[in-house]
């Protein structure tokens, strides 16, 4: 099956562009640049009044703000993503296109906090059906659990001899997160490498990107979360 791959590099770091302006360092690449996604998007978190540390207060709750930018220079945005609530452990998030147009909304609920044993990501495209995810597999869940008394001395193993994108090893709990739609399966998030593969043509760019900078943002070391 043909999917279009999103990987998203970097973080919210200051980079310089050598006459005292910062650019984007955060970027969304796709592999497949001949529909009308692009060949890449920068992303960024959009602080609050109160700045860095209003925003890491914040997001503790659950809550995210991005933009997203045509080019690192932010001369042109392309899609914002905004919080509608964040509570309970259920995050709402909507993603807004260029005018201020709803291109989607994305929903996280947390592992026992929403309506199931493990993370449930809703993804809904304006004007089309839901299509709903869940982290890792049941079977998976249940070894890691089990094998959890381990985990320390694979934890050990894989700090030694891990390769890039899967650093934990069997260490890291479950991440992969396959959604359904009306039987089919229109996007995928592998945790090797940290892709989410657009199989449907039909899904708008703007929200697959927003997708994976949400998902970014919610695993271990996350990129909005530095100081």
């Amino acid at each position: 099956m043909s999917s279009n791959v999103l990987t998203m590099y970097g973080g919210p770091r200051r980079v310089d562009d050598g006459q005292g302006q910062s650019k984007v360092a955060g970027m969304v690449s796709f592999s497949d640049g001949s529909g009308p996604a692009p060949s890449a998007v920068y992303v960024e978190r959009e602080l609050p009044p109160g700045g860095t540390s209003a925003y890491r207060a914040a997001r503790g709750s659950g809550a995210r703000s991005f933009a997203l930018w045509a080019d690192d220079r932010r001369r042109e945005r392309v899609a914002t993503v905004v919080t509608l609530s964040a509570r309970g452990g259920v995050a709402r998030f909507q993603v807004l296109g260029a005018h201020g147009e709803v291109v989607g909304t994305l929903t996280r609920e947390k592992a026992f906090r929403g309506r199931g044993l493990r993370t449930r990501w809703t993804v809904h495209q304006s004007g089309g059906s839901e299509a709903v995810g869940y982290k890792g597999r049941i079977v998976w869940w249940w070894m890691w659990w089990l094998l959890l008394p381990l985990m320390t001395v694979f934890l050990v193993m894989t700090v030694i001899d891990s390769v890039p994108g899967n650093e934990s090893g069997l260490a890291r709990a479950p991440r992969r997160i396959r959604w359904r739609a009306n039987g089919q399966v229109p996007l995928e998030f592998r945790s090797k490498g940290d892709k989410l593969h657009v199989h449907a043509p039909g899904v708008d760019w703007r929200l697959g990107a927003a997708l994976i900078a949400l998902l970014r943002s919610f695993h271990a070391g996350a990129w909005d979360s530095v100081k």
